[in-house]
């Protein structure tokens, strides 16, 4: 039984996985279901794969027509009360687009989390004045920026905490790009450094001048667990978003990641590279981007 700590929206996904398995193990169609609960395939399809919250009345109809005794009844119903209560994300739900919010969802649960990140210094890493310059480049509305950055640091509570492993594979680019300015990137970099003794994070660096790679943008690799559910590989376009759990799908970021792992510096150059880019930028003048 999952614990409600996970959040709604794995919790959503685990309820959907076990309703689909009762379904199948007992040869009934989507359709059939669709009728129990009055809906339609495409209700029944939201359902099992989490997309949408479920109302008890419609999951206590499917396990009804399933035939599922009362133990188990009692522990999905039980499932479902948990995934209808709201995650601390709902109250930013206004600023953020629908694509986001289930990510945001996910995280929260998530036990592992894997980056690879080569224009940016990953969200989960970043301090509030490079939050805010990020936020700045994007089509962020000034009045809705704050929020922003206080969303962002919400996100980041269960890292700080010790409650969600990280590892971050990001392009020296990245490190060294200083948006907002100078001042605020040295500030970010020597925030990173601090990191560095964290046990639940991993941080590795791709050095300027390798060789290239054939990996074109960033994502990010979710971990949850619960046995149930599987891995999903994230990545982000500008106005959408893409989640994979097929596992076919998953292993190639998967494969993708310890590519990336091989190609970079190992953790325990993180320090130095970091120290070097911050030596370095103490030479050069201020500027705004």
């Amino acid at each position: 039984m999952a614990e409600a700590s996970s959040g709604p929206t794995v919790l959503r996904i685990l309820l959907g996985t076990q309703l689909r398995r009762l379904r199948e193990s007992r040869g009934i169609s989507a359709q059939a279901a669709a009728r129990a609960i009055r809906g339609s395939e495409s209700k029944i399809s939201r359902i099992e794969l989490g997309r949408n919250a479920i109302r008890e009345i419609d999951v206590l109809d499917l396990l009804t027509f399933y035939g599922v005794g009362p133990g188990e009844r009692e522990q999905l119903l039980a499932l479902a009360e948990q995934a209808t209560r709201p995650g601390w994300w709902q109250k930013f739900n206004d600023i953020m687009p629908d694509w986001f919010q289930s990510y945001v969802g996910m995280e929260e649960a998530a036990t592992s989390i894997r980056v690879y990140e080569p224009l940016v210094i990953p969200s989960l890493l970043q301090i509030p004045a490079y939050a805010a310059a990020v936020l700045a480049v994007c089509d962020i509305l000034p009045g809705e920026a704050e929020r922003h950055v206080t969303l962002r640091k919400e996100r980041q509570r269960r890292f700080t905490e010790g409650r969600v492993r990280l590892w971050a594979i990001v392009e020296e680019t990245a490190l060294r790009r200083p948006i907002g300015s100078v001042q605020i990137l040295r500030d970010q970099l020597r925030y990173l450094i601090s990191l560095g003794q964290r046990r639940n994070l991993t941080l590795q660096i791709i050095p300027l001048g390798l060789a290239g790679h054939a990996v074109p943008s960033g994502f990010t690799l979710l971990r949850f667990a619960q046995a149930d559910l599987p891995d999903v590989a994230y990545t982000e376009h500008l106005n959408s978003a893409l989640y994979l759990d097929k596992r076919s799908e998953v292993d190639q970021y998967q494969l993708a990641m310890e590519r990336l792992s091989l190609l970079a510096a190992t953790p325990s150059q993180t320090p130095g590279i970091l120290n070097t880019i911050l030596d370095e930028l103490r030479e050069e003048p201020q500027f705004s981007s």
